[in-house]
């Protein structure tokens, strides 16, 4: 799967990326600590709900998976700060 920056530059997806990102979230909340395994496993449920949607995805379809399977999941702080650490553009 690709997907394309916001800098209009398509590149491979990197679900790593996407698991560092959770799990800096989850490290600015001070009661929702989520684990490499759990952020791993939260990973893969992006890459599959997002796979299906596209074989190119944007940035933002990423975020949008990734805050909205972490409030599914029971993550709200660590989604609400997932967010915060996007718009900051990180």
């Amino acid at each position: 799967m690709k997907i394309t920056k916001k800098n209009g530059v398509i590149c491979l997806y990197d679900n790593e990326k996407v698991a560092r990102s959770i799990l800096r979230a989850s490290a600015d909340t001070e009661d929702e600590r989520i684990s490499a395994k759990m952020a791993d496993a939260l990973t893969d449920e992006v890459f599959d709900r997002l796979i299906a949607r596209h074989e190119i995805i944007t940035t933002a379809e990423v975020r949008a998976c990734v805050y909205a399977l972490l409030k599914e999941r029971g993550f709200p702080k660590t989604a609400e700060s997932y967010e915060d650490f996007k718009k900051a553009g990180n």
